[in-house]
């Protein structure tokens, strides 16, 4: 398989932009959100000290703590490689603006929300981390990597050869898009989670971590509830793969993401019943983003072959 230059620069972005996730992640595991008080520099500089005796004038000592700034300076660089490679995309997707549009318009998509998600970034640090605004950040950060996915899988489909009957396609592709919708509305229950967490332990007296899950209330029972719900979706897409004995890329999709539900599960079992470990919190952030990237690109395969049909 002899890839041209925007699929090898299209691919690259759709797993840049999954690492990007897991940085994210670590910023906000991390408490780093305002390691950087300010934006687009960092206490005023392009390049942030590295001890209190650099700050510059008119900046509060008290807000500088080294690790935080440098994990969300890298942060914020990375960022940038992102948007660069993602320009990048943009760019090469000039050459299937007639032979592939959709290809074309998609990686327009993924720039515009790019330049707004550069935008949104500066009001998160001048919002001082406001809980719905990281969401929104977040989410959209899904939303870009799901267009760069739709590109690079549009540009490459011709690589793709899948053989099922119209039957079984038409029952994995149902269960396929509930499966999504369930992912993103737990995806959605997380969020409101690890807001209520966020509120808990920024309070004037903080209880002790131990606590934590408890404190939040009925929407972490219901968010731990709901697992069980896609557990049992991504069951019944690998059961169909298993009874029809389907094989190749489909079948690698479907069994991958009841790995991941699986793994979901028991990440969150640690973070219960071990004190919300951060390590497991970045895992469990770029794990549930996985499973949206692994259904999508499942529905686009069998979308495609019910157009071939």
């Amino acid at each position: 398989m002899k890839l041209n230059s925007y699929q090898k620069t299209a691919i690259t972005t759709v797993l840049a932009t999954i690492f990007l996730i897991l940085v994210g992640g670590l910023v906000r595991a991390a408490g780093a959100g305002l390691g950087c008080p300010d934006w687009p520099k960092c206490f005023g500089s392009w390049i942030p000290p590295t001890s209190v005796t650099e700050l510059p004038a008119g900046f509060d000592a008290s807000q500088f703590n080294a690790v935080k700034t440098w994990i969300e300076y890298i942060n914020r660089l990375v960022g940038v490689v992102i948007g660069l490679l993602i320009t990048a995309t943009f760019v090469l997707s000039f050459r299937y603006r007639k032979s592939k549009p959709s290809v074309f318009y998609s990686s327009v998509a993924a720039f515009i929300l790019v330049l707004f998600q550069g935008w949104l970034g500066g009001q998160v640090v001048k919002s001082e981390l406001s809980h719905w605004m990281i969401t929104i950040h977040m989410i959209l950060a899904l939303i870009i990597m799901m267009a760069l996915l739709y590109a690079a899988f549009k540009a490459t489909q011709e690589f793709v050869k899948v053989e099922i009957s119209d039957s079984t396609k038409k029952k994995m592709y149902a269960a396929g898009i509930v499966l999504l919708v369930l992912t993103v509305v737990q995806l959605v229950l997380g969020t409101q989670v690890r807001e209520e967490i966020d509120i808990i332990k920024e309070a004037a007296f903080v209880p002790e971590r131990s606590t934590w899950l408890e404190s939040v209330g009925s929407i972490f029972l219901i968010h731990r509830s709901f697992s069980w719900i896609i557990l049992l979706s991504g069951l019944y897409l690998s059961w169909i793969v298993y009874k029809d004995k389907i094989s190749g890329l489909i079948s690698k999709l479907s069994y991958s993401n009841l790995a991941l539900i699986f793994l979901q599960i028991l990440i969150g079992v640690g973070l219960e019943y071990l004190d919300m470990p951060r390590v497991l919190q970045v895992v469990h952030l770029v794990g549930i983003a996985l499973m949206v990237c692994i259904q999508f690109l499942l529905l686009l395969v069998l979308r495609l072959r019910a157009i071939k049909s």
